[in-house]
């Protein structure tokens, strides 16, 4: 059975939802500046690796929230 694509809308006026993509935005945007450098330090090696943590940490949620969204759009 396919599922019903979800709303960007709907999943967007969710308020952790929202606050969760910009954290996910601004690890990403620090990831990036992580990987522009040609040697990272101990220190940078960790917190690369603690981004990334956290990072698909957020997702997942993020994916928590939009599964949420679409059983409840299925069942009004």
């Amino acid at each position: 059975m396919p599922q019903e694509p979800v709303s960007p809308t709907s999943v967007r006026s969710d308020d952790e939802y929202r606050q969760l993509e910009v954290k996910h935005h601004e690890y990403e945007g620090r990831l990036g500046e992580l990987a522009d450098k040609a040697v990272l330090s101990d220190e940078e090696q960790v917190e690369q690796t603690t981004l990334k943590k956290m990072k698909l940490q957020i997702k997942d949620r993020m994916q928590q929230i939009a599964r949420r969204e679409r059983v409840g759009s299925a069942h009004p």
